[in-house]
């Protein structure tokens, strides 16, 4: 018997986590956050000051990584033993996320451990090839994105309420740079997968996106 995926694509800032993570919860699914995936490897790799030239070293911190996601109330990301939730959202971890996901070695370690996560009754996977490549299969995509000034907007909402201090205008520039370099690298460049949901949530709020995909599912 198949096991339904829905996949939900698209860029950082999105809001992919928070809408991927509410519907897995109304559906009774699993839960994939596949950004998680890239950001553990870069907090693991930062934390063992590997250089990240060196792809054959990060081949093997990549294979010996453990990770677990914990969903209750909040998503809760475990490296190991150790709860790395409170820094998968530094910008740094972010940007080193994005350059390590551009190695064709490092993707092909991680592929299996994203697909292991499809079990009954389904999986709600979040990332940004999720219906292209881990899941072309899936039963139902959606290619989830927004403005980069609204991205931008929202990042720094999230960043200013930790108490962590951030600039508007670097926050857009990074965002608007991470967009060029993921489309277009040679590995599993951010596309929309055929026959996606295409859904613009600059103007939208949570519970309309929602709304979309769940009318799409049912």
């Amino acid at each position: 018997m198949s096991i339904p995926v829905l996949t939900i694509d698209g860029p950082s800032g999105a809001g992919k986590g928070t809408v991927s993570r509410l519907l897995a919860k109304k559906l009774g699914w699993h839960y994939l956050d596949s950004g998680s995936i890239y950001r553990s490897l870069a907090i693991a790799l930062l934390k063992q000051s590997v250089d990240l030239e060196n792809a054959a070293r990060i081949v093997d911190v990549a294979q010996a990584m453990t990770l677990a996601f914990e969903c209750g109330d909040e998503l809760i990301v475990k490296l190991g033993d150790e709860d790395i939730t409170a820094q998968l959202g530094l910008e740094l971890i972010g940007n080193t996320a994005s350059i390590i996901a551009a190695l064709p070695e490092v993707r092909r370690v991680l592929l299996q451990k994203q697909r292991d996560f499809r079990r009954h009754p389904g999986l709600v996977a979040d990332g940004r090839d999720m219906g292209t490549v881990v899941f072309p299969d899936a039963e139902y995509k959606v290619f989830l994105t927004a403005s980069s000034e609204k991205r931008a907007e929202r990042r720094y909402k999230q960043l200013i309420e930790k108490g962590i201090d951030a600039n508007l205008t670097r926050l857009t520039k990074d965002i608007e740079e991470r967009d060029r370099r993921d489309s277009e690298r040679a590995t599993a460049p951010l596309s929309i997968a055929s026959g996606a949901l295409f859904i613009d949530s600059s103007d939208m709020t949570i519970d309309a996106v929602i709304g979309e995909v769940l009318a799409l599912i049912h």
